[in-house]
Formats: C-alpha cells, structure tokens, sequence
C-alpha cells in the first residue's frame, strides 16, 4: 500500500499484478491497481482531472492525462471517500508509477493533489530501482 497527503486529502494505491492479462513472452505485462481519495480536508472537492507518469524498465516514460477517473468527476465532502480501480499494460517486468489530481474547491481553488510513486514489479522478482 502506498499513500500520500495533500492538503487534507489521503490518497491510497495498492497495485496488483495481474498474470491473467499478461503474456510475459510477448513482453505483455498488465497491473490493475485501486485507488481511494479519502477528503479529510474542511471544503468540499471536486476531482477535475488526472496526470499520470509511467515509466518502464528501459526508461521509457508514458504520460497520461485526461477529465476525472473512469469517467467520473467525483465530489467529495470532508469526511467522504472516493475509490476505483484501473490498469497499466507494460512492455517490460517493472516500471513506476506517480501522479497528481486536480482538484477545485467550493471556492473556486485549484489544488494539486499528489497521487504516491508505487513500483509495478511482478511478485516474484526483486524490486528494481527506476
């Protein structure tokens, strides 16, 4: 479990390799990983938009950005929580991924949330450092 707090806000990530989906000798390998924002802030927050940075093994980095999460912009009251689960093809055994929300607030404030690096590394192997 990796987590990071930002102003007031707990973001949680657990990232699970899924052998199902990948095909290791076709260099296809595929994470899920499940999220919860937690608002532990004393404003109401909207989750507007999402940046991800994953970078692979052989340093080859992909960036990702978009409106909300799974399609959705919660909004989340002190005290509510948020959660969903997504996934990352890789084309490599290991890789890292980091982020960052954004969020507004009933003011109208934008706020960068920290989403926390986690390693995305098979089970079996021993974590490398990218």
């Amino acid at each position: 479990m990796f987590k990071a707090t930002t102003n007031g806000v707990i973001v949680t990530v657990i990232p699970v390799y899924i052998d199902e989906r990948s095909n290791p000798e076709s260099s296809q390998y595929f994470w899920a990983y499940r999220v919860v924002i937690e608002n532990e802030s004393n404003q109401t927050l909207k989750l507007l938009t999402r940046y991800w940075k994953i970078t692979d093994s052989n340093g080859h980095i992909e960036e990702v950005k978009g409106d909300g999460v799974i399609g959705e912009q919660p909004v989340l009251k002190t005290g509510e929580n948020f959660s969903y689960t997504s996934g990352c093809p890789l084309s490599t055994s290991s890789g890292i991924m980091v982020g960052n929300y954004t969020m507004q607030n009933d003011r109208g404030e934008m706020l960068k949330i920290e989403i926390p690096a986690f390693p995305l590394d098979l089970p079996d192997l021993s974590p490398v450092i990218n």
